[in-house]
């Protein structure tokens, strides 16, 4: 019964047709269709209301919240227009998805007729459950308010599903004491703390004309793809998003033949289907490709600010999931939902700068002399030595942990690579003297018809977590399914910090008398002096860095979650985030007790999991093997005898030793009586991981014995390259 199935959809996904493929409308067409935009408030709202919206939104001005009213009417009759017949206040909690509550815009008059109705306190404010959230502890079930405020600066939108349409307002979500309960209101905080602290220093550097300095985000969004009939097949991948079995196919990625390599057909139909939606809702995507792994597939947007890269980003996960439904498809955003094969990231493209000076963290083709660069280049050297452990625990998930350290991810030891000519320059200034930049060059391929072209002064280093790329950083550790917000904010924040720091010097220096470009040196020498250790471009994966980064350099190596998130309850991390205003010591240990409270979920989902298919799918399908076999024995003579007896004999072995792991997972999660949070993530991690992979070794390895028409899970060879 479990290879019928398993036949049928086998059957089903071959003979899939890919959906039919629209004529694609023009893209000024498409852009912002389903966005109000600055350009559609000015057409509907008068001369100074609009000026003053749109000084908030540019400037970051003070919000009158007198205008709602008139803003709100606008904002209604353009999402009726477009056939919106409900609104949403929409959030991301701390469960790196997004949340959101509809309300309908309709009014029962006294008469019994209705009317729309949408007002500028509604608009302004809503109220959702506050204690059906993860909060860690801040609000007790049955303290249950929170509040939803509108976030000027993130642009309303409507989202069309089968359903229809419905008005989306992106929004803060705090809880009836004020404390953050989401990603979004730390994000907001920590760029105006970098904006103060980036100002000051460009002040001091002699700019007087300086506007809103803002970071900027482009996150790269890899995942898989597999038919719907394989992963309904699944509940592994129905209830934990990875296989928690499966025996890797014969062939993976070892021929170096799917990155970039040609879309399938109906991949490609369906990635049509996603960037028209992206388009519609102004999210920018610039990039689609095949990854390394068969079945994998990255698409990339250009750059945003970062708050609205944020709402983005989780807008395109959920565009990705609901559009992979259409398609046949389930689009799997886990770290790592296949062994042996790499697993998916989330590259985030990170820069500073505004609109009077520009990308902050631009070198320029003379780095050497570029005073203003190197300062706030310096600033994040500093910022990621000193709170290295910081970035590796913002990006700490019990998924996340199966990819960090392996061969396809950066180490979990937090590193920085500038590239030839930066590590050149900075050496430089190590040693007090700056002289040149190592030129860039030109290729000359050597073949007429061939262009020749500039070559970059430096290559690139995939191996490195937190990596210069030009004109910004790209912190590759991110998990596939995170919210790039916790990434973000941790930057911002180490940035803003950093700055102060340089800001505090700077003024010292000058205030001695010190000539400007002799003050600049001095602080960069010192920040060379003390920080240049996390600076390193050579293979992040090989063990001879691993012992010199740990050994030598004093560099951590937070192997796991449990070894991570204990780095946000250091103190001088909560002075950080409470001196710059980012987040209060409450709001910190409530985050702490989320991530660690879902770390230990995760991995219990998956234990459980593991006891159920082991006993229920793998040891049946097994067992009846085991019985063929048997009959066989009893039925012949001769070499095939001896060859069923073997083959019996190994079988029976690998079904015991599966099932004795089987018995000691299941004792091993009766235990309960943890002094703490941290040795229950720890036990998790030592004892409750290892076991679970231990059940997984003897199946994986039954799987390789037990008749294919017997076994009764969709295989890697089936789900990874039938499409």
């Amino acid at each position: 019964m479990s290879y019928d199935l398993r036949s049928q959809a086998i059957s089903q996904v071959i003979d899939r047709q890919p959906m039919p493929s629209k004529i694609p409308s023009r893209l000024e067409a498409l852009w912002t269709a389903d966005v109000f935009t600055l350009s559609k408030m000015q057409a509907s709202l008068p001369k100074d209301v609009f000026k003053s919206l749109k000084n908030t939104i540019q400037n970051g001005g003070k919000l009158d919240v007198s205008i709602a009213g008139i803003v709100a009417a606008a904002m209604k009759d353009w999402a009726i227009s477009k056939g919106a017949l409900y609104y949403a206040h929409v959030f991301y909690p701390l469960t790196n998805a997004t949340a959101e509550k509809h309300d309908g815009f309709i009014s029962v008059q006294s008469d019994g007729s209705v009317i729309s109705e949408f007002t500028g306190k509604v608009l302004v404010q809503g109220e959702p459950d506050g204690s059906s959230f993860p909060n860690g502890g801040l609000r007790s079930t049955f303290e249950a308010r929170g509040y939803t405020a509108w976030d000027v600066t993130s642009p309303a939108y409507v989202m069309e599903t089968d359903n229809g349409m419905t008005l989306c307002i992106p929004t803060v979500f705090i809880s009836w004491t004020g404390v953050a309960l989401d990603k979004k209101t730390p994000l907001l905080r920590s760029n105006a703390a970098m904006n103060k602290a980036a100002t000051r220093v460009l002040k001091l550097l002699g700019h007087t004309d300086i506007a809103t300095v803002n970071s900027s985000c482009g996150p790269e969004q890899e995942y898989f793809l597999v038919d719907a009939h394989f992963a309904h097949s699944r509940p592994d991948l129905l209830l934990t998003g990875r296989t928690l079995f499966g025996k890797p196919a014969a062939k993976g990625q070892q021929f170096d033949d799917h990155y970039f390599g040609a879309i399938p057909e109906r991949v490609q139909v369906f990635m049509q289907d996603v960037e028209e939606k992206m388009y519609r809702l102004g999210i920018p995507a610039k990039t689609r490709h095949n990854e390394v792994a068969p079945g994998q597939f990255e698409i990339a947007p250009f750059f945003e600010a970062a708050n609205v890269a944020s709402d983005h980003q989780q807008l395109t996960m959920t565009i990705l999931k609901c559009t992979a439904k259409k398609h046949g498809f389930v689009c799997l955003l886990h770290e790592k939902p296949f062994a042996g094969i790499n697993g998916s990231g989330k590259h985030v493209n990170w820069s500073v700068g505004n609109a009077t000076q520009g990308n902050l963290l631009d070198p320029g083709n003379t780095p050497h002399e570029n005073m203003q660069f190197l300062l706030f280049c310096g600033a994040v050297i500093r910022g990621v030595h000193k709170y290295g452990p910081l970035l590796r625990a913002v990006v700490a998930t019990a998924s996340n942990d199966h990819r960090l350290g392996a061969n396809e991810a950066p180490p979990a030891i937090i590193s920085m690579y500038l590239g030839t000519q930066l590590e050149d320059v900075f050496q430089q200034i190590a040693t007090g003297e700056i002289k040149d930049s190592i030129p860039g060059g030109m290729m000359n391929l050597g073949v007429d018809t061939l262009p020749v072209f500039p070559k970059d002064p430096g290559d690139r280093n995939r191996t490195s977590p937190f990596a210069f790329t030009g004109n910004r950083f790209e912190f590759r550790a991110v998990g596939s399914g995170q919210s790039v917000s916790g990434p973000l904010v941790a930057m911002n924040t180490i940035l803003a910090d950093s700055l102060t720091w340089v800001a505090d010097k700077l003024e010292g220096e000058l205030a001695k008398g010190t000539e400007l470009i002799t003050a600049v040196r001095t602080i960069l020498k010192e920040i060379m002096e003390k920080h240049s250790a996390v600076i390193f471009g050579g293979d992040g994966y090989c063990e001879e860095w691993h012992k010199m980064a740990v050994e030598e350099r004093g560099l951590l190596n937070l192997r796991t979650s449990a070894d991570a998130l204990p780095v946000i309850k250091e103190k001088h991390i909560e002075e950080l985030f409470d001196k710059l205003g980012v987040l209060t010591p409450v709001e910190l240990e409530s985050r702490f007790d989320v991530y660690s409270e879902q770390y230990i979920k995760t991995i219990e989902v998956e234990a459980k999991l593991v006891i159920s298919m082991a006993k229920t799918m793998i040891y049946p399908a097994a067992v009846r093997y085991l019985s063929e076999l048997s009959n066989a024995i009893a039925s012949v003579t001769g070499i095939g005898l001896s060859l069923d007896k073997e083959i019996a004999s190994k079988v029976a072995a690998l079904i015991q030793s599966m099932m004795d792991m089987v018995s000691k997972l299941s004792a091993a999660m009766d235990k309960h009586d943890f002094a703490t949070i941290e040795e229950h993530m720890q036990y998790f991690a030592q004892t409750i991981r290892p076991l679970m992979d231990k059940v997984r070794e003897y199946a994986d390895a039954l799987e390789g014995e037990v008749a294919d028409d017997l076994w009764p899970l969709p295989t890697y060879q089936e789900m990874l390259f039938i499409k």
